[in-house]
């Protein structure tokens, strides 16, 4: 099963700086991160398409959860 980083609560940069540290180890490959701010959710958009990754997001109330894949 998929890990799913948690990055609910946290202030950017911070979640945007996690998934930028899981793009690195990984390489390519699938991440997914939960947030809680559209700030985050629109940071982690930006860094996925300057990196080439595909990005999904699904809402859930105040929640989005980012799935990213290359």
């Amino acid at each position: 099963m998929q890990e799913v980083k948690d990055a609910r609560g946290l202030l950017c940069p911070e979640p945007l700086l996690i998934v930028k540290k899981e793009m690195d180890r990984l390489g390519t490959g699938t991440i997914k991160v939960l947030v809680d701010s559209a700030a985050a959710r629109d940071n982690i958009s930006r860094l996925a398409k300057n990196q080439k990754w595909n990005i999904d997001i699904t809402q859930d109330g105040e929640e989005f959860l980012l799935q990213l894949t290359k």
